[in-house]
């Protein structure tokens, strides 16, 4: 059995999740609670981070990127990377986008400090953090709607990596409630095609103890 080693929202181990998915591979999902380090799990990522993914073959692959370009080349049959040089560019620049730049000023301002810190005891969210966080979403949902607004996917003609991580980002905020789709039509009518798609089922049927979502996180129509 193929194993993947996650935090339910963790907007890197929903990116794989998805691709997972995407790709039609069966896997099983075991909570890593990484505050609570083990030596068992070291062995597998020494970083102690999620998410990792273990195959079947007792393949140890840890990072997000890393599992994703794993999953490219050992299982091409879905390819989510582009067709073209330029395409693949475009993806990765996406990626980088959204896993750093959205990552560092958005998802570990709001969901780091209202879900992380909530789990691991670490006290209560920090207010500039918090407001921080609600100010960087605004010219990101901006950006995010431009590229809508322009083109079919996110990265060009046809759906890509760039698609899951933006949409694995989003949907962690929107578990909290972060996100206001009125900012955007152009980022809502997109995140409600991606969130429609058969391998976003489980992640939308997430729930963590303590938290409930809004009335439209589950809702495919919003």
């Amino acid at each position: 059995m193929r194993y993947l080693y996650h935090l339910p929202l963790s907007a890197s181990c929903r990116k794989v999740r998805l691709v997972l998915a995407e790709k039609k591979l069966p896997f099983e999902l075991r909570l890593e609670k990484v505050w609570e380090p083990r030596d068992e799990y070291l062995g597998l990522n020494p970083a102690g981070t999620v998410p990792t993914l273990l195959e079947d073959n007792g393949l140890a692959i840890p990072h997000s990127g890393v599992i994703c370009e794993y999953l490219e080349e050992a299982y091409p049959d879905t390819p989510l990377m582009g067709t073209t040089l330029a395409e693949r560019v475009e993806v990765r620049r996406l990626l980088a986008w959204f896993d750093e730049k959205f990552d560092a000023e958005v998802t570990r301002n709001l969901t780091g400090e209202k879900y992380l810190k909530r789990m691991s005891n670490e006290g209560q969210p920090d207010a500039a953090r918090l407001r921080a966080g609600y100010a960087n979403i605004k010219p990101h949902l901006d950006y995010l709607g431009w590229l809508a607004e322009h083109r079919k996917y996110l990265a060009g003609a046809t759906i890509s990596l760039a698609d899951f991580c933006a949409a694995a980002h989003l949907s962690v905020l929107d578990f909290t409630g972060d996100v206001d789709w009125q900012r955007s039509p152009a980022a809502r009518e997109w995140y409600a095609r991606m969130k429609s798609r058969p391998s976003f089922r489980a992640l939308l049927g997430d729930r963590v103890p303590g938290m409930t979502p809004p009335e439209h996180y589950a809702n495919l129509d919003f």
